[in-house]
């Protein structure tokens, strides 16, 4: 400013002071000039010394990136797992790390299944499937001028499963481009170092002159340590591994099978009754807090309390009230169709194996990306992480040390009724 009024003869004019000609009013401009100046760079060191104090502390500076939300207010978890973006983030590393997804054919998926990047863009765009592919944020770490912190907030993804992702990312893994070789392309991954279980077919000739084909699995790593196993199984034996892993969420006894989801019906018929309840009482007190809310206005208004005891008061109606509205939205959110969703899942699960071996490559795929995180080979076995709540039903903890009496049944209902919208999807 001082450079236009020098250059150009335009005189400056101030609201709350002003500036006299010569040596004295350059002097008064220069100091406050300088005054602004240093409280400018003063008020930018303040605040970069908070965000970094912030970020030693292990959550994250500014907005929460998709999947998680930020929650004001709350000193001890300011940063919180979204209850459904989250779900898609999970979706977006799950699907991509198989080695097969494009960006389009995730973002189809991603339409499909229900999940919307923002309102104004309800569509994943290539930008934002990158952003969070590339974002190591949901491991559980803050990434901060260069130099990674340990996060407070919940990892959304398993470092492997990210790391497989890394892998499409910058080519280095192997794909199949054959749909006959249907278990290959990043779907599974070698125990021992990692890299992509590729199929090959290998053609061989019989005495009468006719030609079979057989397709092996191996580890794609051309070049294994010398403690590396080999690591090659026939299709066959790589089809019957996964359908005795599946087998496992199957309860053999009937009347056991049976006694589970009765059990079942009866807790998720409890728990629509419970929440029925929980929201009736939550509205009554709603009613409560409003009212005497009035009843302490009028009460200052009249002189009766101070302003002190009226602004303490207030503030605690205030806190409560949003407490029971948030219940309040989490209760009307109970779906009476989840608890069908959940016990449809259940009976899928008993004839699991059956399914998969019955059904088209494609099918498959999907099948094994719905139940599992992981699928690790190694020289010898086979291992599926499962997800909730097919990992609970494929070891049942709840049936050890029961002699007899199925305890904590709640274990796979509870996983069931959380996991139904997705294996619904």
């Amino acid at each position: 400013m001082q450079e236009l009024e020098d250059s150009c003869g335009v005189k400056l004019a101030f609201v709350e002071n002003q500036f006299g000609p010569g040596a004295a009013g350059a002097l008064s401009f220069n100091v406050m000039a300088a005054v602004a100046q240093y409280y400018s760079d003063n008020l930018r060191t303040e605040v970069i010394k908070g965000i970094d104090e912030k970020v030693r502390q292990g959550w994250l500076p500014g907005l929460a990136p998709y999947g998680y939300m930020n929650v004001p207010g709350d000193r001890e978890h300011p940063i919180l797992p979204h209850p459904k973006n989250a779900d898609g983030v999970r979706m977006i590393f799950d699907l991509y790390s198989r080695g097969d997804m494009t960006f389009e054919m995730l973002a189809d998926r991603l339409e499909a299944a229900g999940h919307v990047f923002r309102p104004s863009v309800p569509r994943f765009t290539r930008s934002a499937l990158s952003y969070i592919l590339n974002n190591p944020v949901y491991l559980g770490v803050v990434v901060w001028r260069g130099k990674t912190y340990p996060g407070k907030h919940e990892p959304l993804v398993d470092r492997a499963i990210f790391e497989q992702c890394q892998d499409v990312l910058h080519g280095r893994n192997r794909r199949t481009g054959s749909p006959d070789i249907v278990l290959s392309g990043g779907l599974f991954r070698c125990a021992h170092c990692g890299q992509s279980i590729t199929g090959e077919k290998v053609k061989k000739k019989l005495a009468d002159g006719s030609v079979n084909f057989h397709t092996y699995y191996r580890c794609a790593n051309n070049k294994p340590g010398p403690e590396h196993p080999r690591v090659r199984w026939r299709e066959a034996d790589m089809e019957r591994a996964i359908a005795e892993e599946l087998g496992k969420m199957r309860i053999e006894s009937d009347g056991m099978r049976d006694l589970v989801r009765t059990a079942m019906e009866k807790a998720f018929a409890d728990l629509g009754e419970q929440k029925r309840r929980q929201a009736a009482l939550l509205a009554k007190r709603k009613t409560e807090i409003k009212t005497m809310q009035d009843r302490l206005l009028t009460a200052f208004l009249n002189g009766t309390i101070d302003e002190p005891t009226f602004a303490a008061k207030s503030e605690g109606f205030k806190c409560e009230l949003e407490q029971v509205e948030r219940n309040l939205e989490q209760a009307d959110r109970m779906d009476p169709s989840r608890g069908q969703a959940a016990l449809a899942v259940f009976d899928w699960c008993q004839n699991a194996a059956e399914t998969w071996l019955g059904s088209n490559k494609d099918a498959r795929r999907e099948i094994l990306d719905l139940v599992c995180l992981n699928r690790q080979v190694s020289s010898a076995s086979l291992c599926l992480k499962m997800k909730r709540p097919f990992r609970e039903l494929a070891e049942r903890p709840f049936s050890k040390e029961s002699r007899g009496d199925w305890h904590g049944i709640e274990t796979i209902w509870e996983g069931l009724a959380t996991a139904a919208s997705v294996a619904g999807s």
